[in-house]
């Protein structure tokens, strides 16, 4: 028993003399609220735009379909009854038929679209970790911490900062178009 704890302060001593040591003092912290900086940018809010702009004809196109088979419903209730059976089997067919193209297309529509919000957001997410590291850069921070801080004083939070580098990147980058990495 004795001999196992010695082996366990050994050890333990060791490891701590090998391990490097970080000095807080005279280090420059700064916060990041990251989800803030990809909400609120001027890039994030161009990027939904452009999303909007690319798959609103697919969205009207969902639309008629959903107007066509509203129709045909409306059409199997009002006349069902008084349609012959080979009408009323062809309009119910219409229905089915119908519902499964929606089904299919909405299911297309919601891949492609998180496809490319996916790669507008990777894109973006590009954009804050520079302007993170030029704002750092500037203003010399040792540290910048992002994600999982519970609490942080407004004093060593640099989102503001990191928002009007993105900013001034946006106003100075050329017009933006859907194929355009800005």
């Amino acid at each position: 028993m004795l001999k196992k704890l010695v082996h366990v302060v050994a050890v333990f001593s060791v490891m701590t003399c090998l391990s490097p040591t970080v000095s807080a003092e005279g280090s420059r912290l700064a916060v990041v609220n990251v989800s803030k900086a990809l909400e609120e940018s001027p890039q994030a809010i161009a990027a939904n735009k452009r999303l909007e702009i690319e798959f609103a004809p697919r969205n009207q196109v969902l639309l008629k379909m959903r107007k066509e088979l509203r129709s045909f419903e409306d059409r199997l209730a009002k006349q069902g009854m008084q349609m012959s059976d080979a009408q009323l089997q062809e309009l119910e067919r219409n229905v089915r038929d119908t519902k499964r193209e929606i089904r299919r297309a909405q299911e297309d529509y919601r891949e492609d679209l998180n496809i490319r919000r996916n790669e507008e957001l990777r894109k973006l997410q590009k954009r804050v970790k520079r302007a993170i590291i030029t704002v750092a850069s500037r203003k010399n921070y040792d540290i910048v911490m992002g994600e999982g801080v519970l609490y942080s004083s407004a004093r060593v939070d640099i989102t503001k900062d990191i928002l009007k580098v993105l900013e001034e990147e946006f106003k100075s980058a050329p017009s933006v178009s859907p194929d355009n990495d800005n």
